[in-house]
Parts: structure tokens; sequence; C-alpha cells
């Protein structure tokens, strides 16, 4: 079993499909280990997103993910990276593929609905930030 990190941005939230994305997640067969709603300050998003920051897209970045809550999520499932990327779908929802998350739940490229870790060592760093060893489910 491999894990990933995941966010359903503000974007989403505000628009009220947290719930049906949740849903998805559990209908992939994804088992969510890890949950959390929170406000990040800006100070949160810029240290999350600190591998952007030289980016022109940083500030507005940014702003966007601490103007609302948003859901941080841990999940697991075999070669759950590559899956959870493929359910999300292109950056730009325009160019995602039908059925997937971005396409149905996205506006545009900066407010896209979610957000996922891209290799092991992203996952790990990324999970890291929000969670402790102690919040995760264990598998039994």
């Amino acid at each position: 079993m491999e894990r990933t990190f995941a966010i359903i941005k503000p974007d989403a939230f505000a628009a009220g499909n947290a719930g049906k994305i949740l849903a998805r997640i559990y209908e992939e067969g994804f088992r969510v280990v890890g949950l959390k709603k929170l406000y990040l300050s800006k100070v949160e998003a810029q240290g999350f997103y600190h591998v952007h920051r030289q980016r022109p897209f940083f500030g507005e970045l940014t702003d966007f993910m601490s103007s609302g809550p948003c859901l941080v999520m841990v999940l697991e499932a075999e070669g759950a990276i590559k899956k959870w990327r493929d359910l999300m779908g292109a950056t730009n929802p325009a160019d995602a593929a039908p059925g997937t998350l971005r396409r149905e739940f996205g506006s545009s490229v900066g407010e896209n609905a979610t957000h996922g870790s891209d290799a092991p060592e992203t996952a790990a760093f990324e999970i890291a930030y929000f969670f402790s060893g102690l919040e995760l489910l264990m598998v039994s």
C-alpha cells in the first residue's frame, strides 16, 4: 500500500463540492487514513508551497489557498500517488479528461478543486507538514 497527500481546495469547499469529492475518493477505492478541515494562514500556505516561491504565481496561489477552508487528507491505496493524480486530472480543468475531479469541479488553472502529491518524496513532505504519526490510522 502507498500513501499520498491530497487537498480539497477552498474553491471546491466554498462551492459545496467537498462531500462529492470525498464520496468519489471512497468510490475509487482509496482509504482515508487522515483528514482535517483547515483554514490555512498565508504563512502556512507559503510554507507548504515553498517550492514555488520563485514562480510568478506564488502570491496568487498562496492568497487563494488561504482564502477559505480546505480539507487536507492522507489517502492510501495500491499506487496511491498515480491513482490520485489520474482521478484529479490535468491541472487545467479545460484539459482534464471527462470524469476527472478537476474537469467536473475545477474552474481554472488556479482554482482547480484539488491538489495531490506528485512523487513519494513530495508525499512524505506534504503528509508530515499537516499530520503527526499519531493522527494517521494504522493498517489493521
